[in-house]
């Protein structure tokens, strides 16, 4: 008892210390990002960029589908152009035109060797000196830079208007004409993507060859090139990461561990009957697989629109659900489902472990159910809506789409998620108090579960941080608290500690020892998670400390996963430890998947983007969508079918259930999840690299690359592993009807909670 004290000592000391330091670096991004001009002007007086464009061109570009429609600074979807490199290296190619006329009647291809270098050392120049006057908020162009990027803005109109000849691009970058037609908004995108464009190549005050974003985008027309701290911290990240992994492996290697106990003879959760409330949360779990197929079928449409950018397999499907609203719904119904299962197992365990089932909780479950489903049909609904009827940027702000990745529900339903969170939470403790207040061995587990939901309660308060006028790399800075610490974080920690609360109940595990075990690894994967929540923000604007701190700390993250593969085996030998526990087979098989995925998914495929040299290049490409999708769907995602298969177990008619039906579930889904992963993102992902370190990331995301005939066929090759990945959830859909119709054939008697304390005393 007094060792894990001194855990919980540890573990309280290092996330003030890090909430600490992660909230200076915040204060550091307000003071030093890129300043937004009220003016960009020439330097004959001609008004390019009029006060409040920047910030209306923000939110025109959000309302317009945002991060679902290319991205910005690297953050957001991959079939358009990252709009800040396209700007930047078309103003540069049509200012060296500019000037090859002007200078010399002639194209720039045309020019002699000595022209050319000529043109190209006075573009670099151009292009990287800092004219912002902080006195008056002006930036000032020369009159050949003003013209190109008159040029660039008059082509931006064009194409998120309905300029006619610009309807194959749009194709390509499966956008619909007219998605801004608002001509106010249409006037003020170009600022807002040239502001972009400048903060990525213009030199920092006081600084040579330092942008705003630390050089990034890569593209060697303006001298935009890695920063020897990228370089510098990679190599110094990988050394502390293979440090701390030794260190890792000498400790377990070195501690003595108690085994396993003695399984008992029978399942102690046999005759475990749910309460009233623990049986409201079936419906929680069927609503959970109607979202996995209804984000797989939105997946599927579109991975399809790379191909096809406005039909699929000739249906005009972009009129009725353009690209940006079946990505939105596609990413935003991954966190929801995920999210989902494990707030019902929550609910469900709390009076199985308390034996104790507090008045009203049932109507409290209920009215959570509907609650959550009332946010999910509504914010879904109206975001199509929006984005259909092109409703403006408030209605987005607010009610629609915010153009987010992973946090586009406008901010209405945000306050209602949010509200209903902290009554999830409030119901969980109800639930948990009374195993809080007496003294027993798993104790220490069941106050981790109880923290870390109130975590997840109170951080997504995060979401509610940035406003409609707010500075956008403030806006990522909290966007990837929400996304990285919310998701990646303490739902993460509340999984792992349920899990071990589960097979201590199970009688699989020891309590005192995974209490202890519980504490150190939430230790260890917070002290690498808080702080590395930055390797997310090397390239938004941020101070150049920002890739120091961020690149050694996310190594850090990939330490726990050393011993993952130890634990993976563990798990499947307890799978084994008495006949009774086949009855859990497939829940512990997804927890043992989980392991491969984490290592897989999140440590191999994340590491290799993680440090800040590869992530110079290979933000915003498919390696980025190969480590997310092994990542979401093979840790949390199985995490979440475990989760939720473990307590259909204890819910269901035991008749019903078919293990025939989760084995081809469980294969299929694993198997078509690496073959989609392996045989075509890993690979698209690779070329595209190659691309951007060859020629600049401007190039691995234009129609010459992301639709030649190599990336189509990679597409193409997703199709096989949709297929088996399909087939599973298929499976997963047939067994829960098979459980659906037990239920109504055996309609259970009045239940209680008596037999839940006969299995926690066995």
């Amino acid at each position: 008892m007094q060792a894990t004290r001194k855990l919980w000592t540890w573990l309280a000391v290092i996330c003030v210390l890090s909430f600490a330091v992660l909230g200076w670096v915040g204060t550091e991004i307000y003071l030093t990002a890129p300043p937004i001009p009220k003016q960009v002007i020439s330097t004959q007086g001609a008004v390019l960029f009029s006060e409040g464009q920047v910030q209306r061109g923000q939110e025109a570009w959000l309302s317009a589908g945002g991060q679902q429609l290319g991205s910005v600074w690297g953050h957001g979807s991959y079939v358009a152009p990252d709009w800040s490199a396209d700007w930047l290296h078309r103003e540069a190619l049509a200012l060296r035109t500019v000037w090859a006329q002007r200078d010399f009647g002639k194209p720039f291809e045309q020019l002699g060797v000595g022209q050319q270098a000529e043109l190209n050392a006075r573009l670099k120049s151009e292009m990287r000196r800092n004219t912002y006057d902080a006195a008056t908020g002006t930036i000032t162009l020369s009159p050949e830079r003003a013209e190109a990027v008159q040029q660039v803005a008059k082509h931006y109109t064009g194409l998120f208007g309905d300029d006619a000849s610009l309807d194959k691009l749009r194709e390509q970058y499966a956008m619909n004409a007219g998605s801004l037609p608002d001509p106010a908004d249409l006037q003020a995108l170009p600022a807002f993507i040239f502001w972009s464009a400048w903060s990525a190549a213009t030199d920092r005050p006081g600084e040579t060859d330092l942008s705003y974003t630390s050089n990034w985008p890569h593209d060697a027309l303006v001298d935009n090139t890695p920063t020897a701290g990228a370089g510098i911290w990679s190599i110094a990240s990988v050394i502390f990461m293979i440090a701390a992994i030794a260190g890792m492996i000498f400790y377990h290697s070195t501690a003595k561990e108690e085994g396993d106990p003695t399984p008992p003879k029978a399942d102690p959760l046999f005759d475990l009957k749910p309460t009233p409330s623990m049986k409201a949360t079936r419906k929680y779990f069927y609503v959970v697989i109607g979202l996995i197929l209804a984000q797989v079928g939105m997946g599927v449409i579109t991975a399809h629109y790379a191909v096809e950018g406005h039909t699929f397999f000739g249906f005009p499907l972009a009129q009725i659900l353009p690209f940006t609203v079946s990505r939105t719904i596609h990413t935003q119904f991954a966190v929801l489902w995920i999210a989902t299962a494990w707030l019902a197992t929550g609910l469900y365990i709390a009076p199985a472990i308390s034996g104790h089932e507090p008045k009203y909780q049932k109507l409290g479950v209920d009215v959570l159910f509907y609650a959550l489903l009332f946010i999910v049909v509504g914010s879904t609904a109206f975001g199509w809506l929006g984005s259909l009827q092109h409703l403006g940027n408030t209605f987005s702000f607010w009610i629609g789409n915010q153009g987010l990745e992973f946090t586009s529900m406008g901010r209405i339903w945000q306050i209602l998620l949010f509200i209903g969170l902290l009554f999830w939470v409030t119901l969980l403790g109800r639930g948990l108090l009374p195993a809080l207040k007496k003294p027993s061995e798993s104790r220490g587990l069941i106050a981790m579960v109880f923290l870390a939901a109130l975590c997840i309660g109170i951080f997504y308060a995060t979401s509610l941080t940035w406003g409609q006028h707010t500075h956008y790399s403030m806006i990522e800075y909290w966007r990837w608290w929400l996304v990285h610490l919310w998701v990646e974080g303490f739902f993460e920690v509340f999984a792992t500690a349920v899990i071990a609360l589960l097979f201590t109940r199970l009688g699989l595990i020891r309590a005192a020892t995974a209490n202890s075990a519980i504490v150190l690894e939430t230790i260890v994967f917070l002290f690498g998670g808080i702080l590395g929540t930055l390797h997310h923000l090397y390239f938004t604007g941020t101070p150049t400390f920002v890739i120091a701190i961020g690149a050694m700390f996310s190594a850090l993250e990939v330490v726990p996963l050393a011993m993952i593969g130890v634990e993976a085996y563990r798990n499947y030998q307890r799978s084994k430890a008495a006949p009774w526990v086949q009855a859990y087979k497939w829940p512990i098989l997804c927890f043992i998947a989980v392991g491969f995925w984490n290592v897989v998914g999140a440590g191999l495929l994340g590491f290799s983007i993680n440090t800040p040299i590869a992530l110079y290049y290979m933000q915003g490409l498919n390696m980025t969508a190969a480590h997310a999708h092994a990542a979401l769907f093979g840790v949390y995602g199985m995490l979440g079918i475990g989760l939720l298969l473990f307590c259909l177990r204890g819910l269901s008619d035991r008749a019903a259930w078919s293990d025939k039906l989760l084995q081809p579930m469980f294969w299929s889904l694993n198997i078509g999840l690496a073959m989609m992963v392996f045989i075509s993102l890993v690979p698209a992902g690779i070329y595209q690299a190659w691309a951007s370190v060859t020629k600049g990331m401007w190039f691995a995301r234009s129609p010459e690359v992301v639709h030649s005939k190599l990336m189509e066929t990679l597409v193409w090759m997703r199709v096989p592993g949709d297929v088996v990945f399909a087939i599973g959830m298929l499976f997963l859909a047939l067994f829960a009807i098979r459980l659906l119709k037990g239920a109504k054939r055996n309609q259970p008697t009045r239940l209680s909670v008596a037999p839940v304390a006969r299995a926690k005393e066995a």
